[in-house]
């Protein structure tokens, strides 16, 4: 499956021409307007790079990825090209301490977005995993990465399962509360729609029964992976 790329900018010729470009070279695309509707296309889906425009009203470019860079986020390690109509130096030293990945002035080669894509997404793809591994039967679950596994296969999860199943990892065997969840998780989402998130990670885990997402009774949910 091609990467999926979600493009972020308030200029709808823009989006359009970018995801018009990106799907020629047979990648998957999504495109929103400002920072308020990425998120919500990150709560709900696994993207595999992201290209942000700097400037957009209300929160900014590099305001959003700071946000995104911070020490709680989920998105630390997405993969983050900036895009901006501004060429001085202060401008690009401003978006790389942000957290960007690569930066791109406009107007640009749209054939150069996609060699810098294609260079980023190589070095992701061989940066050495460190993070600690937890074992569910069959599956593996990287907690740095938010990544699960099956027999060496990774099992695309959206933002939120991510999310929880990374609480749940870095605290084996501790129940959580749906509320205490619903706070981790660091965006607005309900004590039921835990519920669901859980009965969806139980879905790719096989584990109908409960045998490692257990429901802890009068509390909520653990993990208990294999000893």
């Amino acid at each position: 499956m091609m990467p999926l790329v979600l493009v972020v900018d308030d200029d709808l010729r823009i989006r359009e021409l970018l995801g018009r470009f990106l799907c020629d070279y047979s990648y998957r695309v999504q495109t929103t307007a400002n920072a308020a509707q990425a998120r919500a296309h990150l709560a709900s889906q696994q993207f595999d790079i992201m290209i942000l425009d700097i400037m957009m009203p209300k929160e900014t470019g590099t305001e959003f990825l700071t946000s995104l860079r911070s020490a709680q986020s989920l998105y630390k390690q997405l993969p983050v090209i900036l895009l901006t109509a501004q060429d001085g130096l202060d401008e690009k030293i401003k978006g790389l301490m942000s957290g960007a990945d690569d930066y791109l002035t406009k107007p640009f080669e749209p054939k150069e977005l996609i060699a810098r894509i294609e260079a980023i997404l190589r070095r992701v793809k061989l940066k050495r995993v460190t993070g600690s591994d937890l074992h569910f039967g069959d599956y593996l679950f990287n907690v740095e990465r938010a990544a699960l596994y099956k027999n060496a296969e990774e099992i695309r999860l959206t933002s939120t399962e991510q999310m929880v199943l990374k609480i749940l990892a870095q605290h084996p065997s501790q129940p959580f509360s749906r509320a205490d969840l619903a706070h981790r998780v660091g965006f607005v989402i309900s004590d039921r729609s835990i519920d669901v998130q859980i009965n969806r990670l139980r879905h790719k885990l096989e584990d109908d029964t409960g045998k490692y997402l257990k429901t802890i009774r009068h509390v909520g949910y653990a993990l208990c992976p294999d000893s």
